[in-house]
């Protein structure tokens, strides 16, 4: 295994190295935590690909290829499609918003009274992510180094918690587009074929499993049906996922990035379906279907090859580690915390771009330190995601979706919505079941139709915050304070985005 250890301890100081670099460019508010929106196709493509491809879409998405055979791909194939969504349809105008946050868009099409409650609710949605990536560590870790679980999660989030600190999008950028290409060569160009060649090829897969692990939908219609619910809509609106679309040089990147990116991920889906199906054929009775990536990759794989894979995973569990915990502490620093400060009468300062990047790098600090307590103290992963996307997707997407498609919603139907969405999401987990599907369902229907009935009872929104809603949209009327801001001794980007 030294060879596999040389290869990890190297990719490590790698990310490292680069949090120091992102460190040196991230001069102002815009640098830090949004790449001074200057990233080019090649760049955005990767990053957005990386973040959406986390520890659950390669440990977990090969495990459910193992456990369901190739329909096991819907959950990161959805994944895809809301990716795809998002790029066709929403992320040129998000783009040209300049906006930093979802809860800022929000005070801007509904005239400043959404953001707060609407940033409560992001921020449980980015911290959970952020808990449930940091806990993979342990799996990870626990197969290359055999460590302690909580020494695991302490190694693996100390390293994302300080090239994230340092350098901020900068860093998590550049240290996002190396894990973009650890992935693909791991897991597309190594352990896919490698996995299929040894269960003898797919004529002998076929003969040695049943023939639903090879029904497109085998998994079943209300479960995929279920992920398109939360995994599809939830990268509509989630602030990491918006995050990535503010770094892109233009409304044009932002499409068609966005758009290769989601075409990768519906590759990758397919690609853990049929790695998990391959390892069915060679251990049919694993203890855990979770189990299948790390034992294909200890037994299968060749010295070398084996820590360039387990990197992969590393790689996948990072990126989107990093792309919450920003998303965390941003939504904490500039739609609660400043909100709060400003109501008890000591807002004001702190508006020179230092001191921006210093409020914004403590957050980061404190955000990833808290992350890592939690993360240590728990257990059940699958809950505490499934309670995050039911409030992010529950609370959130009518008020936003409809925000950017329907003139007539108004600030207090997107407050309902908001919080009739939440609450009844987490009331009816509470009756059926935090892995019911009922709380999804239920709470978004509820969540539209009181949105609906109440902007249709109340004043419209007024015509001047519309006509500002609309100028922004357009890629105009935006404040110097959300403008791209050029590092003194930034390089000018080269076409590719490098």
């Amino acid at each position: 295994m030294a060879v596999d250890y040389a290869v990890i301890v190297v990719y490590l100081a790698g990310m490292l190295a680069m949090g120091w670099w992102g460190m040196r460019r991230a001069k102002s508010k815009s640098e830090f935590l949004v790449a001074g929106r200057r990233l080019g196709p090649g760049m955005y493509s990767g990053t957005m690909a990386a973040i959406v491809l986390g520890g659950a879409s390669t440990i977990g998405g090969v495990g459910l290829g193992y456990q369901y055979g190739l329909s096991g791909a819907w959950m990161v194939f959805t994944i895809g499609l809301g990716l795809l969504a998002l790029s066709v349809f929403f992320s040129a105008r998000i783009a040209r918003l300049k906006v930093y946050t979802v809860s800022e868009m929000l005070d801007l099409r509904y005239g400043g009274r959404a953001g707060i409650i609407s940033g409560v609710v992001m921020w449980a949605y980015t911290l959970m992510l952020a808990v449930t990536s940091t806990i993979a560590y342990a799996t990870i870790f626990d197969v290359l180094f055999d460590v302690d679980r909580t020494v695991a999660i302490v190694l693996g989030g100390a390293i994302v918690v300080a090239y994230s600190t340092l350098g901020g999008m900068w860093s998590i950028t550049l240290t996002d587009m190396v894990q973009f290409v650890v992935k693909t060569i791991g897991v597309l160009l190594l352990l896919l074929p490698i996995a299929v060649v040894k269960a003898g090829g797919f004529s002998e897969m076929k003969a040695q499993l049943p023939t639903e692990y090879f029904d497109p939908l085998g998994i079943g219609g209300e479960t995929i049906f279920t992920y398109v619910l939360i995994y599809t809509f939830g990268m509509l609106i989630g602030q990491d996922i918006w995050q990535r679309v503010f770094t892109a040089r233009s409304d044009r990147t932002a499409r068609w990035g966005g758009t290769v990116a989601g075409t990768y991920c519906l590759v990758y889906a397919i690609a853990g379906a049929v790695i998990g199906t391959a390892a069915k054929v060679m251990y049919p009775n694993l203890p855990s279907a979770d189990a299948a990536f790390a034992t294909i990759v200890k037994d299968e794989l060749p010295v070398g090859v084996r820590g360039l894979v387990l990197a992969a995973a590393l790689a996948a569990v990072m990126s989107t580690s990093s792309g919450a915990l920003i998303a965390c502490a941003t939504v904490a620093n500039n739609d609660i915390w400043s909100r709060i400060r400003g109501a008890v009468g000591r807002g004001g300062g702190g508006d020179e771009p230092h001191d921006e990047v210093k409020g914004n790098r403590i957050f980061i600090l404190i955000m990833g330190v808290g992350v890592i307590l939690i993360a240590i103290a728990l257990n059940d992963v699958v809950e505490a995601l499934t309670v995050a996307y039911n409030l992010l997707v529950g609370g959130l997407l009518v008020p936003i979706i409809g925000g950017l498609l329907w003139r007539r919603g108004t600030a207090a139907g997107a407050l309902s919505a908001v919080c009739v969405g939440g609450v009844a999401v987490i009331g009816l987990m509470a009756y059926y079941g935090i892995l019911a599907n009922q709380p999804i369902y239920y709470g978004l229907l509820a969540s539209l139709a009181v949105y609906v009935v109440v902007s249709l009872a109340t004043p419209p929104t007024d015509a001047a915050v519309l006509a500002a809603w609309r100028e922004r949209l357009a890629g105009r009327g935006v404040p110097d304070t959300a403008a791209p801001t050029e590092a003194p001794d930034a390089p000018t980007p080269s076409p590719s985005g490098v």
